[in-house]
């Protein structure tokens, strides 16, 4: 007798794993293009589009530019999600990935200020904007697709691997970087040279969309549609039907995301300034740990399918805030083995809730409502992050960069999300054992769905 259970099963994993490629794609080329700014933002964006006989001036300028995309994310996460739950991830995510290639690719060719003036900071603003929006609907949409096309059972470990995207995105643009700095002068990549990495965005958006346009819309949508059950505006019914739930996944995709601005951004000028290291040195480091989680964040994903998303999360984070003080400690010592090691280390730990924030957010959030749920928290929480840097500036500044002045600041994430990812698995399994919640029951019709079609 045929087992339609397990030919569904494996229909849905194969599915599973070509739409997942198709996000760890998408999320790729969303952390490359963020990243890109980053990098060459103070190589070449005070000096072509903010001139000024100030350079520190010109440079805090061209760090604002870089700081909007974060705060204009909550925009495009309610524009996105609502299109999400509306007309499908699979459409939505196709124009996420090509406003933001596009907009990428438009920079590296504006005229700079000596040719256009005042016109080219804000068009470069405005570019900057466009990314930032494009963002805010991309990371929700990319977990939920690879969530959607799974088994319940395969959740966490489908809802880890589009987190790839993010060290992905850094090592390219770190070995872009690397490159270009070593082959060509340092005037003419501060001149032209600066622009190929944002041109370079137009092949990586050629197969996003080709891996994107060969993907089948989620069976969860298809379900949604077919049984009339999408709502009419899902942003605010997040706000009306899951409020607390929204403040749990903001609290836990804090770590998450505010350890790597923390680590990657605030450190790193935190050891050149402070700790006297070289930035060769830290450059190697933080590439060292980005390389160290490809191989992670699939194990965390995996751990995720065996004890749930949620305690992933809780678990990187009572972890992070056992090892915080210790490891900013240690740093004093300025060697760069344990350097390495302080990367390394405040990289594994967090990168469990990192890893584990797509699948817990999925299981908190009614299906109808997902898209918009899961870009709204997200991008709220990465606006938070950030501010991570300047805060530990400041506070840097007001304790006389005390050692343990950073490593308050990630006990503080570390403890926020701790408590965050706890109530996350009460939600969860509350909402696993509600049976009258007809969004908690569909998989046993979506696999019968799935053996019909087999």
């Amino acid at each position: 007798m045929t087992d339609f259970t397990a030919i569904a099963a494996r229909k849905a994993d194969r599915n599973a794993w070509r739409v997942t490629l198709a996000s760890v794609v998408g999320t790729s080329l969303e952390s490359y293009d963020f990243y890109v700014f980053s990098y060459f933002s103070a190589l070449f964006s005070a000096s072509v589009f903010f001139p000024t006989e100030d350079r520190v001036a010109g440079t805090l300028a061209a760090f604002l530019t870089l700081a909007t995309s974060y705060f204009v994310r909550p925009i495009g996460a309610i524009v996105f999600g609502h299109l999400g739950d509306r007309i499908g991830r699979r459409a939505t995510l196709i124009w996420t990935i090509g406003i933001m290639g596009v907009s990428t690719a438009l920079i590296g060719l504006l005229p700079g200020y000596a040719t256009l003036g005042v016109a080219a900071p804000i068009l470069l603003i405005l570019l900057r904007i466009i990314q930032g929006i494009s963002l805010g609907g991309e990371w929700g949409g990319s977990i939920l697709v690879g969530v959607e096309h799974s088994t319940e059972k395969r959740r966490g470990f489908y809802a880890a691997l589009p987190q790839l995207g993010s060290p992905i995105g850094t090592i390219v643009t770190s070995v872009l970087f690397l490159v270009l700095s070593s082959t060509m002068p340092g005037e003419a990549l501060a001149s032209w040279g600066w622009r190929i990495p944002f041109l370079l965005a137009l092949p990586l958006l050629a197969v996003s969309l080709y891996l994107r346009l060969s993907i089948d819309e989620t069976p969860v949508f298809s379900h949604l549609v077919q049984e009339k059950r999408r709502t009419r505006l899902p942003v605010l019914d997040v706000f009306r039907r899951q409020p607390v739930a929204l403040v749990v996944a903001v609290g836990a995709a804090l770590l998450g995301i505010g350890s790597y601005s923390l680590m990657n951004t605030y450190t790193i000028s935190y050891g050149v300034n402070a700790l006297h290291f070289d930035y060769n040195q830290l450059f190697v480091a933080t590439t060292i740990g980005s390389l160290l989680q490809l191989v992670t964040i699939p194990l965390f994903g995996l751990l995720a399918t065996r004890i749930g998303s949620a305690r992933v999360v809780w678990i990187g984070a009572l972890t992070t805030l056992l090892i915080a003080f210790p490891m900013y400690y240690l740093l004093q010592f300025a060697t760069f083995p344990i350097l390495v090691g302080t990367m390394i280390v405040g990289g594994i730990f967090p990168t469990l809730s990192w890893a584990g924030l797509g699948g817990l957010m999925a299981d908190i959030f009614g299906q109808s409502i997902r898209y918009s749920a899961l870009s709204i928290a997200y991008a709220v929480a990465a606006a938070l992050s950030g501010l991570i840097p300047l805060v530990t500036e400041a506070f840097g500044a007001a304790t006389h960069n005390a050692w343990w002045h950073p490593g308050v600041v990630l006990g503080v994430l570390s403890a926020i999300t701790l408590v965050a990812a706890l109530a996350a698995a009460g939600i969860a399994r509350r909402r696993r054992e509600d049976v009258a919640d007809t969004e908690d029951v569909l998989e046993s019709e979506e696999a019968a769905e799935l053996a019909a079609a087999e």
